[in-house]
């Protein structure tokens, strides 16, 4: 028993004390963390066999595995999926759909036959929610159109994943009796997770989460028995963990959950992720070069071909459907979970196994890159995407010939919003410039003044009229855009009045330098108003108890227009 103990600290000790430095340096170098792990189990595996006894790290890496996906599940919210729900739904199914196809196709002309062509059809299929999810929080962009519509597809890939996996890991083989048993199964425990999770849990949770310890207990009990029970009926046990965490997720403690499980799930996900570079066999580079290289150039040029075609059927413009193309081009980490359950199955080899593995890893560092300089590409690939066009116009332009407008806002978002309620008077003088094709065809019907559309492009801004405009209002958070918009019109119009908005205060001063008459910093913003409120308060201007009620009234109007938090 000593020597079990003694064994395990020491492989588990290598393995933390190497990834930790392995970590540091890819931090340094901006590179994602994920592609140091993998790199110190290829070193501490395949090249120098630092670590042998890799069935206590397989264990250990399920469990990385089940914390993933419960706090995915704590996580996930279908309602963020209503402001993009067609787009993120029925285009995100198609897109599935056609990459799985074309996986499989491309499987079975590399001579893969069966449930392995099946395996890399489904690895093409998803994109990596906790890689994306991060670049696009880093860059402030998970409140932008195309930062929704990737949320929402991200979503549904997800979604369809479990499935994929609950499918899987139910059967031997593909035969629709076995799928529909399975089926059966899931949505019996799903009921079952759903009954918990409306008259059980909210009086459990409500008494645990008056002892921090208890809380945390709690929730690891309730990860842990689902993941039993899933596992008692033939499921993955990451399965269990994923609807233990859907069971949770509408509890009004499931912050302080996820804040107290992540270091958990980051320990044992450094695990996951060691352990399968430590699976990685090096003689297949050699051997699969040709099948390797194919399927990185399919996933970060053919997938986001897909995807841009897809979002441009759903009339969204090239600028957001490439960002969210740009964004989804890699493998994801349902992908990897997926391979790696098959392995443990006996329905992959180690071989195909380590070749999923690689290209997870190429693409993810690759696309790393391409979100991080996402406009700098687009700026390059622009003219070649206004193919693009075509599928985007109709319908979604309003701009009656007797009206000259003198006000333009560009952007309808959260911001926006706020600001075109305070212009209602002025309706016949305004114009809106945004490349939301649902946000457009809702002011249309309303008879605002429209242009659909990427207000950097050359066309739309001819189209603006700056030179006779009184002001010119922007809520986009692109500092390069903003400036370039501040420089068209200052060459035109010296006299009209530009509001804009920055993320902080360097970029506030530089667009005043630019020529900017005012610079909104919407984290300072609340700040201000609260400021504002105190010193009317105290001058005795206001009344709490009114302001409180149409503060309310307010909230309740923005809620129905399906704004939740700033951040959305």
């Amino acid at each position: 028993m000593v020597g079990v103990t003694s064994d395990l600290i020491l492989q588990v000790g290598i393995i933390v004390i190497i990834a930790a430095a392995a970590a540091f340096l890819l931090r340094l170098i901006k590179q994602p963390q994920i592609l140091a792990y993998v790199l110190v189990g290829v070193f501490i595996g395949p090249i120098l066999k630092l670590v042998t006894n890799t069935e206590i790290i397989q264990s250990m890496s399920t469990i990385g595995i089940a914390f993933l996906l419960f706090i995915v599940g704590i996580e996930i919210d279908l309602k963020k999926l209503k402001d993009v729900a067609l787009v993120s739904t029925l285009g995100g199914g198609v897109q599935i759909a056609i990459l799985f196809i074309s996986g499989y196709l491309i499987a079975l002309s590399f001579g893969y036959l069966g449930l392995e062509a099946a395996y890399i059809g489904l690895m093409l299929s998803f994109s990596s929610t906790m890689i994306v999810m991060k670049l696009l929080s880093d860059k402030r962009e998970l409140n932008t159109l195309h930062g929704r519509i990737v949320v929402g597809i991200l979503l549904m890939e997800d979604i369809v994943a479990i499935f994929a996996l609950s499918f899987l890991t139910s059967i031997n083989g593909i035969s629709l009796s076995f799928m529909g048993i399975a089926v059966l199964k899931f949505l019996t425990l799903f009921g079952v997770a759903f009954l918990a999770s409306k008259f059980i849990f909210p009086a459990i949770f409500r008494f645990a989460a008056e002892n921090q310890e208890l809380l945390l207990i709690s929730s690891l009990a309730v990860c842990f028995s689902f993941s039993l029970a899933f596992q008692y009926l033939g499921f993955s046990i990451a399965i269990g963990a994923f609807i233990a965490g859907i069971t949770l997720g509408n509890l009004v403690y499931s912050y302080e959950i996820i804040g107290k499980i992540k270091s958990l799930r980051d320990f044992f996900a450094l695990i996951f992720f060691v352990s399968l570079g430590m699976g990685i066999s090096l003689s297949i580079l050699k051997e699969k070069l040709l099948p390797i290289i194919s399927l990185i150039l399919f996933i970060i040029i053919i997938k986001p071909i897909i995807t841009m075609t897809i979002c441009s059927l759903f009339k969204y413009t090239k600028k957001p459907a490439f960002l969210t193309a740009a964004s989804l081009s890699q493998v994801g980490e349902f992908s990897l979970i997926i391979t790696a359950q098959g392995l443990v199955l006996g329905h992959v080899t180690q071989e195909l196994f380590s070749l999923v593995v690689i290209v997870t890893v190429v693409t993810i560092t690759l696309t790393s890159y391409l979100i991080k300089y996402d406009n700098w590409f687009y700026k390059i690939l622009q003219k070649p995407l206004s193919i693009y066009d075509i599928f985007t116009t109709e319908g979604l332009e309003f701009i009656p010939t007797e009206t000259k407008p003198t006000i333009i806002l560009c952007g309808h978002n959260r911001t926006g919003y706020s600001i075109l309620r305070s212009l209602n008077h002025t309706k016949k003088k305004t114009l809106i410039v945004d490349f939301d094709p649902e946000v457009i065809s809702k002011l249309v019907k309303r008879g605002y003044h429209c242009i659909y559309g990427d207000v950097t492009d050359e066309e739309i801004i001819e189209r603006m009229n700056l030179k006779n405009i009184n002001m010119f209002i922007s809520t986009i958070p692109e500092l390069k855009d903003n400036i370039y918009l501040i420089k068209k019109i200052r060459n035109v119009n010296k006299n009209a009045k530009i509001i804009v908005n920055a993320s902080d205060i360097d970029e506030a001063l530089k667009l005043y330098n630019q020529g900017a008459d005012y610079v909104v910093l919407p984290h300072f913003l609340g700040g201000e108003h609260t400021a504002g409120l105190i010193s009317q308060f105290r001058a005795k201007k206001i009344n709490f108890t009114k302001e409180k009620n149409r503060h309310i009234d307010y909230l309740k109007e923005r809620k129905s227009a399906g704004h939740r938090h700033p951040k959305e």
